[in-house]
C-alpha cells in the first residue's frame, strides 16, 4: 500500500484525551498496511498563549525570537503523540520541521517552503515507523527556525505529501467537510462531497477557515488529492481533487458555496491625481509594510483625478489608513475609511460563462435591503463588501436564493 499523510489541527490535539484519540486513529490506519506521516499543530490555543507571553516580557520582540518561541508549540504536540503511539505498540518517531528536511525562505513569521529533503522520512517509513512531523515550521539558510505563517501546518502536510508521492493527504479538523455555507449561520447548508481545487482555494481566500488556500494551491500544483475530515467522528468528508472527469461537463453544479469574512475594513482615496505610476504609489507603501490588500476598485478618471478604494484586514486598518493618507496628500486628494465591514462571496467554477449570477446576487441583496459598499468579480467568484451587521443575513438569503440546500450529498 502507499503513503498517507495526515494533518491534525490544534483542536484535534487540544487535550491529552484528544491526543490519545488521534493515536487510536493513527494506529488503525497503520494496521491497514499504509505507510503513514502525521503532521500536527500546536495544542489548542497554545500559539496564542505563547504570543501573549512574548508580549508580557517584551515591548517589541524580534521576529526571529517569535519564531523560535512559536515553534515549541508544535514540538510539544509531536512528542506527546509519539508517546501515545508507543503506549499502543506503534513504532513512531517525532521530528521537528528541520529534522524532517523542511527548508524555508522569506521572512520570519511568514516563511515559504523552498524545498524538502525527505531522506530521513523515507528511512523511518522503510523501518515501519510512523513519522510525526511538526507543522508550521522549517529551517532557513542561516540554520534558524522559520515559521510558515497562517495555515502553515496545512501547507506542511500537503508539501510532504507532494515530496513523498503520497496516495492522499488527509486534513483532520473540527468539522466534517466543506459546506455550501457556514452551518452555524445556515443550518440547511449541505456538505460538498467533491470540490475542485480552484473552488476550494477561492472559498478559502474569501473567508472559509477549514483549509488555507496556500495548501490547496500547492496540492493542485503537484496533483495531491486532499481529504478534509472530522477528527471527532467518522464520515466521508470532502475530497479536493482536479476536475478531469467528464461525467458532468456543463451540467455540473456551478455555484459551490457562499462564504463570508468579517475581518474586513475599507479605505478610499478620493480625488487623487492620476497618471503613470499612480497605482504603484498607492500600493507600494502598503506592500512594504506587509499589509495585504484584497478588493480593489478604481473609478474612471475624470478631469485628471479618480477615486481608489480597497479592503484590508481590520488589524491593518490604522496603519493602512495612515500610509494611504500620506499618499493621498501627495496626490492632492483625501482619504477616508470604514472598519465595521464584512464580505460575502458566491463561488463556483464556470460562473463567467453563465450570465446572470452577479445580477442574481445583487437582486437578492437589494430585495433584502442590504447595501453594497464594493464589488469584486472574477471567472470563479462574485464578492460584495457589506456592513458587518448584515453579513449573516446576506449569507442566509443568498444560500436560499441560489437553492444550495438542494445540493445532493
Amino acid at each position: 500500500m502507499g503513503i498517507i499523510v495526515q494533518k491534525y489541527g490544534g483542536s484535534s490535539v487540544a487535550t491529552a484525551e484528544h491526543i490519545r484519540a488521534v493515536a487510536e486513529r493513527v494506529k488503525r490506519v497503520r494496521e491497514s498496511g499504509h505507510d503513514l506521516v502525521v503532521t500536527v499543530s500546536a495544542m489548542g490555543k497554545q500559539t496564542d498563549r505563547l504570543l501573549r507571553l512574548a508580549g508580557e516580557v517584551s515591548r517589541d520582540p524580534s521576529p526571529r525570537e517569535i519564531d523560535q518561541l512559536l515553534s515549541t508549540g508544535e514540538l510539544q504536540s509531536v512528542a506527546l503523540l509519539a508517546m501515545a503511539l508507543h503506549d499502543r505498540g506503534v513504532a513512531a518517531t517525532s521530528l521537528t520541521g528541520p529534522q524532517a528536511g523542511m527548508k524555508t525562505t522569506g521572512r520570519y513569521g511568514s516563511g515559504v517552503i523552498s524545498g524538502i529533503q525527505p531522506g530521513r522520512l523515507r528511512g523511518l517509513l522503510d523501518e515501519g515507523q510512523v513519522a510525526i512531523v511538526a507543522g508550521f515550521q522549517g529551517v532557513n539558510t542561516l540554520g534558524d527556525i522559520m515559521t510558515l505563517g497562517r495555515g502553515g501546518s496545512d501547507t506542511t502536510a500537503v508539501a510532504l505529501a507532494a515530496a513523498l508521492g503520497a496516495e492522499r493527504c488527509e486534513i483532520f479538523t473540527d468539522v466534517d467537510g466543506i459546506y455550501t455555507a457556514d452551518p452555524r449561520i445556515v443550518p440547511e447548508a449541505r456538505r460538498i462531497p467533491v470540490i475542485l481545487p480552484s473552488e476550494m482555494a477561492e472559498m478559502a481566500w474569501r473567508g472559509a477557515k477549514v483549509m488555507h488556500p496556500r495548501a490547496v494551491e500547492l496540492g493542485a500544483l503537484y496533483g495531491v488529492e486532499i481529504h478534509v475530515k472530522s477528527s471527532f467522528e467518522e464520515g466521508p468528508g470532502t475530497i479536493i481533487m482536479g476536475g478531469n472527469g467528464l461525467e458532468h461537463l456543463e451540467t455540473r453544479e456551478t455555484v459551490a458555496g457562499i462564504v463570508h469574512d468579517l475581518d474586513v475594513s475599507r479605505i478610499t482615496l478620493t480625488g487623487i491625481k492620476t497618471g503613470p505610476g499612480t497605482m504603484s504609489r498607492v500600493f507600494s507603501p502598503l506592500a512594504e509594510a506587509g499589509i495585504s490588500v484584497d478588493v480593489i476598485v478604481e473609478s474612471a478618471p475624470k478631469e485628471g483625478t479618480s477615486d481608489v478604494a480597497f479592503t484590508v484586514r481590520r488589524g491593518d486598518f490604522r496603519e493602512a489608513l495612515r500610509l494611504a493618507g500620506e499618499v493621498a496628500d501627495s496626490l492632492d486628494g483625501q482619504v477616508e475609511g470604514e472598519e465595521d465591514l464584512g464580505k460575502v462571496s458566491v463561488v463556483g467554477t464556470g460562473m463567467l460563462n453563465r450570465p446572470g449570477y452577479a445580477a442574481r446576487m445583487f437582486a437578492t441583496l437589494g430585495e433584502a435591503g442590504i447595501p453594497i459598499r464594493l464589488v469584486s468579480t472574477s471567472e470563479i467568484q462574485v464578492t460584495c463588501v457589506l456592513p458587518a451587521g448584515r453579513v449573516e443575513e446576506a449569507v442566509r438569503v443568498l444560500h436560499r436564493d441560489f437553492e444550495l440546500e438542494e445540493r445532493d450529498v
